[in-house]
């Protein structure tokens, strides 16, 4: 038979337990859990990720008649923690498009700053630049360095000569050293000025570009609804998925990835824009046969770039849905995180430049599925409290920097580097939304149950 005094205890347990039961969610929360604490920004979170994911935001929202945003980078850690932002408006740039991590550990960031097209290596571990350089061309959306980081390769849109009255756009290699262009490919020369029907106005569109293989290059001209792997040998293309107007192919389609099958069929991985899915092409033969779709309905929402990674899940950018997730060859959602306004590019660090897994048909997991498992939490007030706590953090996060700030092979920032022209400086995006503060949520429970506890342990002393 209990005594009153140990009835009393074990009342005062039961308490215990109960208090410290409903607080640990918001103090995992404001620890920088994966709870919706202070982080109203991660999604589902089935498995850690393995490896830190970068997202490039563009700088645009649709809400409220829509506004320019500021663009940014987010580092976001396995576990949907943000382990930095780095904020590129404040730098000078106006829309942030392209990120490329390098084999230092850097990572290499193009964008539209006024009056051109900015690109530079940043350090993310001291969270300054290396080197950046401003090319005079407009808007472009992707510049890969190639051949050991001595030429830039660029994807050149809206070139339109207005006094010569021809269209420009072309992809073209600049030499850092010899600081001149030494190869160009003009869309022209291969397309008649019938396609896409918009010759003077924004005519390719072209948004990616990567070298595949030694003088080979893929391309997206979106506004043709078509990639394509120019030969730079013999300046012709050697191999075209889509074509102009076949919407069914693909339809304004950003940032293929180039693949091959463990047979070595050539495979084209693809964010089908306009058709709101993520699709896959294996070449057999002379023709292309989709292995994989992914999305239906409004499961995506204009996604802009996918990334298949080692392990044979995809890593996608959902662009108006403002987020990135990592999904399974069925569609399964295994990870997600918001990242307002606009995602472009994502990647996964530790797992290369784009696209470097299996392909769907050497997972044999062909097919055509929808997306499962997400959050269902998109909504406008969820989004302005992300933006707002992503703006909130400038530089690493608290606790998140890492006890050494050097590069891998040790070099840390070189400040010297001959391909520092200065040119990055810039007055700060005017359109820079004025922050609002925001309560941390869970924290005044979390105060009042402190003050339970010092309460029932007030008690227990006196008793």
């Amino acid at each position: 038979m209990q005594t009153p005094s140990r009835r009393r205890l074990f009342a005062v347990s039961a308490i215990l337990l109960c208090c410290l039961s409903l607080l640990a969610p918001a103090l995992a929360a404001q620890s920088g859990g994966q709870g919706r604490g202070e982080n109203p920004c991660a999604g589902t979170i089935a498995n850690p990720a393995n490896g830190t994911t970068v997202v490039a935001v563009q700088g645009y929202s649709w809400l409220e008649d829509g506004g320019k945003e500021p663009a940014k980078l987010v580092a976001i850690g396995p576990k949907g923690n943000v382990k930095w932002v780095h904020h590129t408006a404040k730098h000078g740039m106006v829309w942030g498009y392209d990120v490329d991590p390098m084999p230092n550990g850097n990572l290499f960031v193009t964008g539209t700053a006024n009056g051109g097209t900015v690109v530079y290596e940043f350090n993310p571990r001291t969270q300054e630049h290396v080197w950046k350089e401003t090319l005079p061309i407009h808007d472009t959306h992707d510049v890969d360095l190639i051949n050991n980081g001595t030429q830039l390769l660029v994807a050149n849109m809206r070139a339109y000569n207005e006094k010569a009255q021809r269209n420009d756009d072309s992809i073209f290699v600049y030499d850092l050293k010899k600081d001149e262009v030494v190869w160009r490919w003009y869309f022209r020369k291969h397309y008649p000025k019938s396609t896409a029907k918009n010759y003077s106005n924004d005519w390719t569109h072209v948004n990616d570009v990567d070298k595949i293989g030694e003088g080979r290059y893929l391309a997206s001209p979106r506004n043709f609804d078509q990639a394509i792997v120019v030969n730079r040998s013999t300046n012709q293309i050697e191999m075209r998925l889509g074509s102009d107007d076949n919407h069914d192919v693909l339809h304004k389609q950003h940032n293929p990835d180039y693949l091959e099958s463990k047979d070595g069929n050539p495979t084209l991985l693809v964010a089908d824009s306009d058709n709101g899915r993520i699709v896959e092409y294996e070449k057999r033969g002379d023709d292309w046969k989709r292995t994989w779709a992914l999305g239906k309905r409004d499961d995506l929402r204009w996604p802009r770039d996918a990334d298949r990674l080692p392990n044979g899940n995809t890593l996608i950018g959902d662009t108006k849905h403002q987020r990135v997730l990592e999904v399974t060859p069925t569609g399964d959602v295994v990870w997600e995180f918001y990242t307002p306004w606009l995602v472009y590019d994502v990647e996964r660090i530790g797992t290369g430049d784009g696209s470097s897994g299996p392909t769907i048909a050497d997972q044999n997991a062909t097919g055509s599925y929808r997306v499962k498992g997400d959050t269902e939490k998109y909504d406008a007030e969820t989004m302005k409290k992300c933006h707002s706590y992503l703006q909130s953090i400038d530089g690493w996060a608290d606790g998140q920097k890492p006890e050494t700030t050097t590069a891998t092979n040790g070099s840390g920032v070189n400040d010297d580097d001959d391909r520092n022209d200065g040119s990055l400086g810039g007055p700060t995006n005017p359109g820079t939304v004025t922050e609002h503060e925001a309560p941390l949520p869970g924290f005044g429970f979390a105060v009042g149950a402190v003050g339970v506890l010092v309460a029932i342990a007030l008690f227990v002393r006196r008793r």
